[in-house]
């Protein structure tokens, strides 16, 4: 087993191991209601879309980079592919892979607008995914006159929204039903689980982060690699901005606008990906998006004070980003 192999998986027991904790002292304060099936069932749900866009936002870290703009995009594409699917005469399946693939179209274009200053002319992620976080936010009020774009069709997209998969096998079973989003969820995960740990582009999308420099003298052709990762980050978004519109019916200027960018990059960042680049993976920013969801969640149910929530979610990322430091000076020295 390479030292790589097993630093991953040392983190991958690790976050097992304070989910457990985590799971066993909260159930045990909540009276034993934070493990009933419709309580796990509603924090998956609670994380799909921020463990989407950390997916998305983990390629881009790997590499060392940051994307600022994926919340402003789910309001963007929200809003196109509402306009869309507005437009479109037809129904069904067809409707929804026309309005999908039109904010894929979308965010993979902003994803590639943002990648271009950095790959180019060598400018800090931080400020060109910042410059395109006002533009897209800017778009998506313009284009929809500053309200929301309700569907016409919004019932094609309710199974896609808030509709459950197995629905009446789970009901036989006196189970609750599982959420189409949490489905999209699982999906995304394993197609960039196998993109990242499978394929060639995986291993060169780690060996930039690792040391860039290295990996353009080897060959590696470090700024299509360092496009993609943004196209990809951005085409996450479009998928969140499609599951939000099919939820509430609309697409909004306002969607996107909140806590999603903080947590998507706390999920990254919590699930073991470093801020440095060169190492993550997609089920560690998973358990990230898992832990976090389950502290608020936890803390709903002891009814801690949402001001209060902040400031633990804070803290977890520091210590997040603390551990992952100490981890590896000791790694240096062994």
């Amino acid at each position: 087993m390479t030292v790589a192999l097993r630093n991953y998986w040392v983190r991958i027991v690790a976050a097992l191991a304070v989910l457990t904790v985590l799971v066993i002292v909260v159930n045990v304060a909540a009276h034993g209601t934070f493990l009933q099936p419709s309580n796990i069932v509603r924090v998956l749900r609670q994380i799909t879309y921020n463990c989407i866009l950390g997916i998305g936002q983990t390629f881009v870290i790997i590499t060392a980079g940051i994307d600022l703009s994926i919340g402003s995009l789910v309001s963007l594409t929200g809003v196109v592919m509402a306009i869309v699917a507005n437009s479109l005469h037809i129904g069904g399946i067809p409707l929804l892979a026309v309005t999908l693939l039109a904010g894929l179209a979308v965010g993979a274009a902003a994803g590639y607008v943002n990648a271009v200053p950095v790959v180019k002319l060598n400018l800090p992620p931080f400020i060109t995914t910042f410059a395109m976080l006002e533009v897209t936010l800017g778009l998506s009020y313009i284009i929809s006159h500053g309200r929301p774009v309700a569907l016409t069709n919004a019932e094609a997209f309710a199974g896609v929204g808030y509709g459950s998969f197995l629905g009446p096998l789970t009901k036989a079973l006196h189970l609750p039903s599982i959420p189409t989003p949490v489905i999209w969820m699982i999906v995304v995960i394993a197609i960039f689980t196998v993109i990242l740990t499978r394929t060639r582009f995986g291993r060169y999308v780690f060996a930039i982060g690792g040391n860039e420099e290295a990996a353009r003298l080897a060959g590696v052709n470090t700024a299509r690699i360092k496009t993609l990762v943004y196209v990809i980050s951005g085409m996450c978004a479009a998928i969140v901005g499609f599951l939000y519109m099919a939820l509430f019916g609309s697409g909004s200027p306002q969607t996107g606008t909140g806590d999603e960018l903080l947590e998507a990059i706390a999920a990254v960042v919590v699930g073991g990906t470093s801020l440095m680049g060169g190492q993550g993976s997609i089920i560690g920013t998973f358990f990230g998006a898992l832990l976090i969801g389950l502290l608020y969640n936890a803390m709903n149910l002891l009814n801690i004070d949402s001001y209060l929530q902040k400031v633990v979610l804070g803290v977890v990322i520091l210590l997040a980003v603390i551990l992952d430091e100490l981890r590896k000076r000791y790694l240096s020295k062994a």
